[in-house]
């Protein structure tokens, strides 16, 4: 695994042994339900565990949680004014969708981002974690640039879909982790939407996306190929529903969500 030198000075995070962002080059690749599916397969194994959606401007992972509309409390801690964060199935979840309202665009330049970005980070009070899951946004911007200069990255987990268009953007995230200056490990590629499955006929294999996408950008970059999950009609209703712990419950979605994180821990 190639090493990174880093010249920032880092916020503390003693009580978070790992920190891992999940980051795509392209949107739409199913990033955020991938991070909700690693989540919430460590805190199956018994991990503590933290969520922190750090797509400010398209928060997801309240929709996919069912934790809209609520109201967080604060607590004074070591002097501090620290923010509980919702668990839920077990997980210690932060979201700037929690402070506003869901139909509302976030319209904010960048020095603001990253000054809210570095507020859900540190001033959220996260306990002491195995564990903390980043649900990045799409593409290689302020976000992953201040999560990288300012945060001791265990690792990054980069999702793509097979097509040619995804595999093009992750190039370029590729490229971004792996910089000598801001960069961190690289742990390895997730193909989502890797083929169809019919829930009732699990041994059909439909290629909608083409295949082989994820195994080819992984032998070019010699990086991981860490697992294939598969598209599965259950997903859409799952994530609508703010039901999204019941992916690692599905027969069909729980092993290669297993064997993903076993492959990072």
């Amino acid at each position: 695994m190639e090493s990174h030198k880093n010249v920032f000075q880092k916020f503390e995070t003693s009580h978070i042994k790992k920190i891992i962002m999940v980051a795509s080059g392209k949107g739409g690749v199913g990033k955020s339900t991938v991070a909700s599916g690693i989540a919430l397969s460590l805190a199956n194994q018994g991990y503590n565990v933290g969520l922190l959606d750090a797509d400010i401007h398209g928060p997801s992972i309240p929709t996919l949680f069912h934790v809209t509309n609520i109201a967080l409390e604060s607590i004074q801690k070591d002097g501090d004014t620290k923010i509980v964060p919702f668990e839920r199935h077990k997980i210690k979840i932060m979201s700037i969708g929690f402070f506003v309202e869901s139909h509302k665009a976030v319209v904010w330049r960048g020095p603001m981002v990253t000054k809210v970005l570095n507020q859900l980070m540190n001033d959220t009070d996260w306990g002491d974690l195995d564990y903390l899951i980043i649900d990045t946004p799409p593409g290689t911007g302020d976000v992953h640039i201040t999560l990288l200069q300012q945060y001791a990255i265990s690792g990054v987990v980069l999702v793509t879909t097979p097509q040619k268009v995804a595999l093009a953007d992750v190039h370029k995230a590729i490229d971004m982790f792996r910089s000598p200056k801001i960069g961190a490990p690289v742990l390895g590629i997730v193909e989502n939407m890797a083929w169809f499955s019919p829930h009732n006929h699990p041994e059909e294999k439909y290629y909608i996306f083409g295949q082989g996408g994820g195994k080819l950008l992984a032998e070019e970059w010699n990086i991981p190929l860490l697992s294939h999950i598969p598209i599965h009609e259950k997903v859409r209703d799952y994530c609508d529903e703010g039901e999204v712990q019941k992916i690692v419950d599905d027969s069909i979605l729980s092993k290669p969500f297993n064997n993903l994180v076993n492959k990072i821990k």
